[in-house]
């Protein structure tokens, strides 16, 4: 029987440099999605998905982080005392969520490198790594969906969509076999290959369920795509000697780190709230797309 996953990891330590100037000054993972921070939702589909304790890899810079998921003792006091029970109760479920640690990655050597921080908070269980990026829109939390398949073959498994064209050489990519619908058997896999090169048009995202033994592939990675140090790389290592799974996940993929996606998610997520949907189509119905 596959061990329950209880813990999982989320790094967070990134520059943000797609989002200059916005960034400068404030963590990425701090934007807003509608009213929530990014790296929030992440959290949300972990907690749905069973998770217990999660880890938050951060940087210089990322305090915002750790203030949010905080009690706010002066934000709550003053809510009680002006009767705003509604703002309070947001304010108080987001201290509540989950229990929340956090260390430091003190040089950005890339997700590997990021991961391999988490060791200490790990020990020798399976865990869970999601990206705040990937803003997953899931009936079912994109992460339960695969923790299903985790379960099922005892196996570490990643997240994968099927990408078009050359967005493919932004990716990790598998060569795999569809085993049950949606699910893969990977036979192999790579970082960023080019478009002519790469085994398939399934790309690994933001998700991942992991074993204890990856940390020691991390170790013996050596620096690959952009002078990181790639977990593409040391799952592929891994893969030599333990079978790997990818799912397929019934939902939508927004890639909150691309100012263009994450406007698409912003409207995409903005139409899901019944108190803003309303004003919001007519909004949008307004607007003279020809200009």
């Amino acid at each position: 029987m596959a061990q329950k996953i209880r813990k999982a990891v989320f790094p967070a330590a990134g520059l943000g440099t797609r989002f200059l100037p916005a960034t400068k000054a404030s963590p990425k993972e701090m934007l807003p999605l509608v009213d929530k921070p990014l790296i929030q939702y992440g959290v949300e589909e972990a907690v749905a998905s069973g998770v217990e304790s999660i880890l938050i890899i951060t940087g210089r810079g990322k305090n915002a982080i750790e203030d949010h998921f905080d009690i706010s003792f002066e934000l709550e006091s003053l809510l009680r005392e002006r009767g705003k029970d509604k703002l309070l109760a947001a304010a108080r479920s987001v201290s509540e969520l989950a229990r929340i640690s956090y260390v430091r990655q003190k040089e950005a050597l890339g997700l590997g490198h990021a991961i391999l921080q988490a060791r200490d908070f790990v020990a020798d269980e399976p865990f869970a790594v999601m990206l705040p990026d990937d803003i997953m829109d899931c009936e079912t939390p994109a992460l339960k969906q695969m923790l299903r398949v985790y379960e099922e073959y005892d196996a570490p498994v990643v997240g994968t969509m099927q990408v078009e064209g050359e967005a493919i050489s932004r990716f990790g990519a598998i060569d795999a076999e569809e085993v049950a619908e949606g699910v893969y058997k990977i036979k192999d896999m790579v970082e960023k290959p080019p478009f002519a090169e790469a085994p398939s048009d399934l790309a690994i995202i933001g998700r991942y369920i992991l074993t204890p033994d990856i940390f020691d592939e991390i170790e013996r990675t050596e620096r690959g795509t952009g002078g990181e140090i790639q977990i593409t790389d040391a799952m592929r290592s891994l893969l030599k000697r333990r079978p790997f799974y990818a799912v397929r996940f019934e939902g939508a993929r927004h890639d909150a780190g691309d100012k263009l996606g994450f406007l698409i998610a912003t409207v995409e997520f903005a139409l899901k709230r019944p108190d803003l949907a309303p004003e919001f189509k007519e909004y949008l119905r307004s607007l003279d797309l020809n200009k």
